[in-house]
Parts: structure tokens; C-alpha cells; sequence
């Protein structure tokens, strides 16, 4: 028997129409998860559901800023398609800015699409019309989260708070047999990452890089460790958070 084997558990993953939550959604699926593919860019989850099996994984065009709608919406999808197993939480959003410089309203979507939506998924989660007897939540933090940076004050801090609720949350929802557990993945060059980091000259990009004594990592990383938390080899793994950063974070 495969350890890594998802067949029919049903798997909530957002951001999931480019980078990490693209590569995650698709390789849950790979491994047999049924996954709702949740994210607002809906041509981006066409290209995500193009390679899968269309009766097994479904797009759910969603903004989450709508928090109030998040709750409803779980309810809606585990009427339709069954109790969600599990939910990875890899929507986010990324700016390089001093925070004297960060506009209020960016600092506020930061903290809504990371930490808010985070809250109200597991909120929604929480209740056993939504989920099965058993599950697994893995938010996908940063490397920010547990190192600090110069221009990310507000990034460190939303990621930081994604590693603390994933420990209190692991003590809370133990009774329940649901594991929560946080990813702090180190420098990957998706195209958000790379947009964030646009103002940055090569030499900075470079000298970042260098900082990883394994170099820049790729999403399938992320996905891979996703993967080990989701399925049974994650059995008895609550309340960590499983770095994935090249070595950055050794220094």
C-alpha cells in the first residue's frame, strides 16, 4: 500500500489556479484526493483542472474576501460533493514594502486573504455538517514567518500568524482526530514571488537565492510535503510546522 495514498478524500485547496496551489491541487489529485479547487482567477483553474479528472475535481470560483460567504460556501460544497477531509490553505498574497510605505488597504488584503480566510475556513471546518470523522489542515506559511526581512514587516507577520494558530488549533481539534500543521516554504520563484520582488536589482535577487544553501526551491517541494502531511505518513505530525527553505533558515 502506497503511504501517500488520498483515494476519495475529499481536499480543499485555495489559491489553487497558479503556483503553489496549483502544483499542490495536482499533485493531491495524482495521489487520488478528490479536490475542490478553490481561487477567484477562474481561466487560471481551467488551466489547473485541464490535466485532471474532471469527475473527480471540480473549480470553485471564489474571492476570500468575501468572509462572510466562507461558511456558507463549505456547507454548499460538502453537500454537494461530500465531507471535506482536509483543506490546505496556500491563497496569499506578497509585497517587499518598509511598512512606513505599506498602504493601509494592502496591509488589511494581506491580513484578510492569509489570516482571516484561514479563520473562517477553519471555523466553517469546525462543524460536523462540513467534515469527515477525521482530517488534516495545513495552511502554507513562509520562511518570513520564522525569519525576519527587511520590507516584510507585514508578510512575516500574517505568515507568523498562520504558524501560531496551526499549534493552537492542533491542541484544540486533537479530541476531534484533525491535524493542523503549517509549511514554511523558503524562496520559490513563482510568479508571485517574482512579481513581489520585481523592484529588486538581479544582483538582490541573486544575493537572496545564495542565502539557500540548496538554492531556490520548486513548487512540486512544497507539494511533495503537503502531500506527507495529508496523507496517513502524517498520521501522528500536529501542531508543527515543516520547513521547506533550501537551508535559509539554518543560519
Amino acid at each position: 500500500m502506497n503511504p501517500l495514498d488520498l483515494t476519495d478524500k475529499l481536499v480543499l485547496v485555495t489559491g489553487a489556479s497558479s503556483g503553489l496551489g496549483r502544483e499542490i491541487g495536482q499533485h493531491l489529485s495524482r495521489l487520488g484526493a478528490r479536490t475542490l479547487l478553490l481561487a477567484r482567477n477562474e481561466a487560471g483553474l481551467k488551466d489547473t483542472l485541464a490535466p485532471l479528472d474532471a469527475s473527480k475535481n471540480f473549480a470553485v470560483p471564489f474571492d476570500l474576501n468575501q468572509t462572510s460567504a466562507i461558511q456558507p460556501l463549505l456547507k454548499e460544497l460538502a453537500k454537494q460533493h461530500g465531507p471535506l477531509y482536509g483543506i490546505v490553505h496556500s491563497a496569499g498574497m506578497q509585497t517587499v514594502s518598509p511598512l512606513q510605505y505599506a498602504p493601509l488597504d494592502e496591509i488589511q488584503s494581506m491580513i484578510q486573504v492569509h489570516l482571516t480566510a484561514a479563520l473562517a475556513l477553519c471555523k466553517a471546518f469546525a462543524s460536523r455538517k462540513v467534515r469527515a470523522n477525521s482530517g488534516s489542515v495545513i495552511f502554507i506559511s513562509s520562511s518570513a514567518g520564522i525569519v525576519g526581512g527587511s520590507g516584510l514587516s507585514v508578510y512575516s507577520g500574517v505568515k507568523g500568524a498562520l504558524i501560531s494558530l496551526a499549534r493552537s488549533l492542533a491542541i484544540e481539534w486533537a479530541g476531534d482526530n484533525i491535524r493542523v500543521n503549517a509549511i514554511a516554504p523558503g524562496y520559490i520563484p513563482t510568479q508571485a514571488a517574482q512579481d513581489a520582488r520585481k523592484t529588486l536589482s538581479t544582483e538582490q535577487l541573486d544575493a537572496l537565492i545564495a542565502e539557500h544553501p540548496l538554492g531556490a526551491g520548486a513548487p512540486r517541494d512544497v507539494a511533495n510535503a503537503a502531500a506527507f502531511l495529508m496523507a496517513e505518513t502524517g498520521r501522528w505530525i500536529t501542531g508543527t510546522t515543516l520547513v521547506i527553505d533550501g537551508g535559509y533558515s539554518a543560519h
